[in-house]
């Protein structure tokens, strides 16, 4: 979905405050998204002292989502995760001396990207639905304030606009390793995916343009693409992987075009 095709869902959505002292913020960050402050919405941009989060409103929704580097499930893997032994790590072309270069094209809320960055690679990651941008940028400048992630977030710079226009009109160092994962029903079966896919529908939609993606990738990446998959999803259509390295409910699809030294 591009980034003006929020305005036919923006009667849904509303912006609220959720704690004295926020209104301002929150009719500035509505004014930024284009969003009425208030008013009657199937769903909420919620902006509260911990922070920016969105949420489906209703008896029936579930909790809201919010990007946040300090815990849970993030936290963990930063503490007790594998290095760069991960899959991921290997996909991209972390080894011994080596940190590539990464452009997330699909960084939605950064969860990869933040494992990466935690490895040392530097960072760039482009989000082109506004309000998603606007969780991940509340979640980033969050953990910048935390002494243990400020120098990870410090490797994590990030763009709201369209990837495929961004990547064709690129104008900065060239990212040795561009990171694809287009919106596919995931197999993670979570609570917590399911609840992020429920809500993230009605903003992202399908990514109907991922072989241009992918194409417009493959024309600016250094050395290698990568694309992340439900382990026995088909290959974006066009160019074929090189190779895959598969897990238990995912696949890295890499498209090499230059070892990685």
């Amino acid at each position: 979905m591009s980034e003006s095709a929020i305005s036919t869902i923006t009667p849904e959505i509303r912006v609220e405050a959720l704690d004295a002292g926020c209104d301002e913020a929150a009719e500035a960050l509505a004014q930024r998204l284009g969003l009425p402050l208030g008013g009657e919405a199937a769903y909420a941009v919620q902006l509260g002292r911990d922070g920016v989060q969105f949420a489906e409103l209703g008896p029936q929704a579930p909790g809201p989502i919010r990007v946040d580097f300090l815990s849970g499930a993030v936290a963990h893997r930063r503490q007790f995760g594998g290095g760069s032994g991960q899959m991921i790590a290997k996909a991209v072309g972390v080894q011994p001396g080596v940190r590539p270069t990464v452009l997330d094209a699909t960084a939605g809320l950064g969860r990869d990207a933040f494992v990466l960055a935690q490895l040392g690679c530097t960072m760039t990651l482009i989000e082109r639905q506004p309000i998603i941008a606007a969780l991940l940028e509340d979640g980033l400048a969050r953990a910048l304030a935390d002494p243990d992630c400020a120098a990870i977030i410090g490797r994590m710079r990030l763009v709201c606009g369209d990837a495929i226009a961004l990547m064709q009109a690129w104008a900065g160092g060239q990212p040795q390793v561009i990171y694809l994962d287009p919106m596919f029903p995931h197999r993670d079966k979570s609570a917590q995916v399911k609840k992020e896919m429920r809500l993230f529908r009605p903003l992202a939609g399908d990514d109907d343009d991922a072989p241009a993606l992918l194409e417009a990738a493959l024309v600016l990446a250094s050395h290698r693409v990568v694309v992340k998959r439900p382990r026995k999803a088909p290959a974006i259509a066009g160019t074929p992987p090189g190779y895959a390295l598969e897990g238990k409910s995912s696949r890295f699809d890499i498209y090499p075009k230059r070892a990685m030294k």
